[in-house]
């Protein structure tokens, strides 16, 4: 990633107040794909004075900027990740909900292929698939 979600947000002519700018600081440093609720646990340790109220004004805002990707993965729950992110799919792990990443080449292929069968040329896709561990023998 070469900028951040505060200096996209700025770049858009949003209006960056202090409870934004601690959303976006916790926005870049996830590794997941935290939900609002989550968002608000991390940001209320920098501003306690943040509101869960203010993290979804913030989120979609971001949101209707093309600054963030809302994803929801079956659970309920909208969650959320830089939309400057490389492209890849997810994995959903049903038993402990965990996000797992991944590219897979053979996929994106099939998925043009298709496309191109039914006289399309795809111009974007978003794969989740979901599923249960399997226990190693």
């Amino acid at each position: 990633m070469t900028d951040t979600i505060q200096s996209r947000a700025a770049a858009a002519g949003l209006r960056m107040t202090a409870p934004r700018r601690v959303i976006a600081r916790v926005l870049d440093a996830a590794t997941d794909h935290p939900d609002a609720e989550a968002l608000l646990a991390r940001a209320s340790r920098i501003d306690p004075r943040i509101s869960l109220a203010t993290v979804y004004r913030t989120v979609k805002l971001f949101e209707e900027e093309g600054i963030l990707e809302k994803h929801t993965f079956g659970d309920g729950r909208a969650r959320y990740e830089s939309a400057d992110a490389a492209h890849h799919d997810h994995l959903i792990d049903m038993a402990t909900g965990q996000v797992i990443e991944f590219v897979d080449p053979e996929i994106e292929a099939l998925q043009e292929k298709i496309a191109k069968r039914l006289g399309y040329r795809l111009v974007g896709h978003r794969l989740s698939l979901f599923g249960e561990r399997i226990a190693p023998r």
